[in-house]
């Protein structure tokens, strides 16, 4: 139901589990590279996907390497090429086609809530495909890995050190099943019937205008009813968003040193 009252603060924890601290772990970023390079950058209008691509956290690389599939179901079919030394955090642990990350946290989400892990989304890779699992981690005491999956054989695919792998979403557990799907006619909500008339209406308009040169289409350039949040009749929609506010991991304190026993008599007095 609506509200113009935020959402409560929840904590969401990344428990270290090692010393070695060289997977980023970081709010997921807007860009994309194949969105910066589009002509005007104009993927960018499309507010649903820039939205989709901050919506979580992601888990970046922590070292350059190279992978290669010969086509059997054994691990020993794929092949890694590490920029530097063997990294055993990143093998090939499954077979089938498969790259594992193993992930150097102990995830803790709040009550009811799962993780959707999966890849960075619209984070295009050709020749290998992101596996997505979704996680009980509000009570789940282990680990869970990374996985990417080749879609061809002998060939090459290229990790960059720094490159995002992993991105984490949570999703409430129950959601999709509390919801009661059905299919109905149009024509039992009049009032929004006649507002998609009124956006089909001017969506064909505008492409009409935009096919044949007609200068006032072509100088507004697209329509931005829905990344302002607006309806068909003008009206505003208060909840809409622009971007997400995804906060960033604060860092673990330092470890707190050993607590020694208050000092006895004989300690004050010393050994001598």
């Amino acid at each position: 139901m609506p509200t113009d009252q935020p959402p409560p603060e929840q904590p969401f924890i990344a428990y270290e589990l090692y010393s070695q601290t060289d997977y980023p772990l970081e709010a997921a970023p807007i860009s994309r590279d194949w969105m910066d390079k589009a002509h005007q950058r104009f993927p960018y209008r499309c507010l649903p996907l820039t939205i989709a691509n901050q919506a979580g956290w992601v888990l970046k690389n922590p070292i350059g390497f190279s992978a290669y599939w010969y086509g059997g179901p054994n691990k020993e079919d794929v092949e890694l090429r590490y920029d530097g030394n063997p990294d055993p955090r990143i093998c090939t642990h499954f077979g089938v086609g498969t790259v594992t990350f193993t992930i150097p946290f102990l995830f803790r989400t709040p009550p009811g809530i799962n993780l959707w892990v999966k890849g960075p989304t619209n984070w295009i890779k050709d020749g290998i495909q992101p596996l997505e699992g979704l996680v009980e981690s509000d009570w789940l005491a282990s680990t869970f890995t990374m996985n990417w999956k080749f879609t061809r054989i002998c060939e090459w695919v290229r990790f960059e050190k720094g490159e995002p792998f992993c991105m984490l979403v949570p999703v409430p557990r129950g959601l999709v099943e509390s919801l009661l799907p059905r299919r109905e006619s149009l024509d039992t909500e009049p009032d929004l019937k006649e507002q998609y008339h009124a956006w089909q209406a001017s969506r064909s308009g505008f492409l009409h205008g935009l096919h044949t040169r007609d200068p006032a289409a072509v100088k507004q350039g697209w329509q931005k009813d829905y990344f302002q949040g607006k309806r068909p009749d003008g009206k505003g929609f208060h909840e809409h968003q622009t971007k997400l506010a995804v906060r960033e991991f604060t860092p673990a304190p330092p470890p707190k040193p050993a607590s020694l026993p208050p000092p006895t008599t004989e300690d004050e007095a010393g050994p001598y």
